[in-house]
């Protein structure tokens, strides 16, 4: 029996912010790979902004242009992991199809 062939959502958009797939079976090819990388370089970013946000609320004499700056820069990042989740949610779910 094949398998489904299914499309990976990648971690960016494409022209107007519309969503950007990848239709493959190779989990090891070059454009998987780089849809890796970029997920990895995403979730570290969001990581270092969490850590950077605990450390600006608790300073009182914060700046409203720096909160600003932070406030877009979290959701910026929270953009990304939530797209990182949904795709890897959707990998997941084929997965676990594919071995029943």
């Amino acid at each position: 029996m094949t398998t489904p062939h299914e499309l990976r959502l990648l971690p960016w958009s494409g022209p107007e912010g519309k969503p950007c797939y990848l239709s493959t079976d190779e989990r090891g090819g070059y454009m998987s790979r780089l849809a890796d990388n970029v997920e990895a370089v995403q979730l570290g970013t969001a990581a270092e902004l969490l850590e950077e946000a605990s450390e600006t609320l608790n300073d009182r004499d914060v700046a409203v242009n720096e909160m600003r700056r932070l406030t877009n820069d979290l959701s910026r990042a929270l953009r990304d992991v939530l797209r990182v989740a949904t795709s890897r949610g959707h990998l997941l779910a084929v997965s676990q199809r594919q071995r029943t």
